[in-house]
């Protein structure tokens, strides 16, 4: 018995259609994917007892986050400077130092970041703060 000897030929893999089909998917999930960063400021607030009041609509929050960064009516700020502080605490309340300041820090907070809030709003002119915290009893709902 003779055996016929088959040529053998090449076997390749074709690589243009995978790598059409891998810039496809690139180009999908990058037309596909969004790029918002979130401007809000996530915060622990400290607890304590007491009754809630009621806020006035015309007032200039600062929300002050766990590494330092503050926000002004929710807006956040570029840097910490005292400057810039004041000028967006200036901005907000439109010149006016009857306003009621409300300041919201987180429970990690440095002290010196809220002290440098307070410190602002007195080179302000601004009297009437207060400062945000959670009632211990919330707490327990989480």
């Amino acid at each position: 018995m003779k055996f016929r000897r088959r040529s053998r030929n090449k076997v390749t893999v074709e690589l243009t259609p995978l790598i059409d089909v891998v810039f496809l998917l690139l180009i999908f999930f990058m037309v596909s994917t969004t790029f918002i960063r979130e401007t809000e400021l996530k915060i622990d607030l400290p607890e304590a007892t007491g009754d809630i009041q009621e806020v006035d609509n015309d007032i200039v929050e600062i929300t002050i986050s766990a590494s330092g960064e503050y926000a002004v009516n929710n807006r956040l700020l570029i840097n910490s400077s005292l400057k810039t502080l004041m000028a967006a605490m200036k901005e907000v309340s439109e010149g006016d130092t009857e306003r009621r300041l409300i300041i919201t820090a987180d429970a990690g907070a440095r002290h010196d970041a809220v002290v440098q809030v307070m410190d602002a709003a007195g080179q302000l002119g601004m009297s009437r703060m207060s400062i945000t915290t959670r009632n211990p009893a919330d707490s327990n709902l989480e």
